[in-house]
């Protein structure tokens, strides 16, 4: 690993407060390596996507912060609960507005890291599968990794959030190591 500090969007994909994906995000912070900066931004104001509204006259300010937020970030790392075998809607639009223009938009070329957690046995491994074809559409390149995914939760984070299961830590931090030399691969000196 070298010197150079990268900067991470994390972005959960879940507005619930107590959401395991927003501490996933904050284990993230805390087992990163010292040159891994996460900054984690929040998704609970961007509104509907509205084409009429995606222009640059237009633009709710949140997403105006969003796509600035991006753009700044040396890589992204997302979060992803698990709906109904699928990414949350929230998510979906999020990214619905951070990738216009098509094919210039701030995702373009952007790394990005995936994981997730949730209650169920096999935690959020559909919805990393198709999170990744969703980012895969933007031309944000995933890291090619199996990602953490995190299934029975509740056993893995205690009653304030924090990440207490040693085995997963362990292997958060090995991910985020990785996460930083795919964020080496794209960022030029």
């Amino acid at each position: 690993m070298s010197d150079q500090t990268f900067h991470v969007l994390g972005i959960a994909g879940s507005l619930r407060s107590g959401s395991f994906n927003r501490s996933l995000l904050e284990a993230a912070r805390e087992l990163a390596p010292e040159n891994l900066v996460i900054e984690v931004h929040d998704l609970k104001e961007i509104p509907l996507y509205d084409a009429d509204l995606d222009t640059d006259e237009r633009r709710p300010v949140a997403v105006v912060h969003f796509k600035e937020a991006i753009a700044r970030a040396d890589g992204l790392l997302i979060a992803t609960p698990e709906y109904n075998h699928n990414i949350p809607g929230v998510l979906q639009n999020a990214i619905d507005w951070a990738s216009r223009p098509a094919r210039r938009s701030v995702l373009r070329g952007k790394p990005a890291g995936i994981m997730g957690a949730a209650t169920s046995g096999i935690g959020t491994a559909r919805a990393q599968q198709i999170l990744k074809l969703v980012l895969e559409a933007t031309l944000s390149p995933v890291m090619p990794h199996a990602g953490v995914v995190i299934g029975n939760a509740t056993e893995k984070f205690d009653g304030e959030g924090n990440l207490v299961h040693e085995p997963t830590r362990r292997f958060l931090a090995a991910y985020l190591e990785e996460l930083y030399r795919w964020i080496e691969r794209f960022t030029t000196n």
